[in-house]
């Protein structure tokens, strides 16, 4: 096995949510990739609010999705 010595700041580590000082290659992805998810939702949904997309119905949703198929498909 191999060690790799990753330098982190106090507040990245704090913004990471870590809690120990070594972990596995495979946490620290796991950890990373949650907080990019996380990132993204956030993102997301302040986009939705900003364009009025958060106050769609499922059945608008569903619509839209339907008629962007449909326009797919025909051209």
């Amino acid at each position: 096995m191999k060690t790799v010595n990753l330098q982190l700041s106090d507040f990245e580590f704090g913004e990471l949510g870590l809690n120990k000082n070594t972990l596995l290659f495979s946490e620290l992805i796991e950890i990373i990739e949650r907080k990019i998810t996380k990132q993204s939702l956030k993102k997301s949904m302040q986009v939705a609010e900003k364009y009025g997309l958060s106050k769609m119905t499922k059945e608008e949703i569903g619509d839209e999705i339907k008629a962007h198929r449909n326009k797919r498909n025909n051209s």
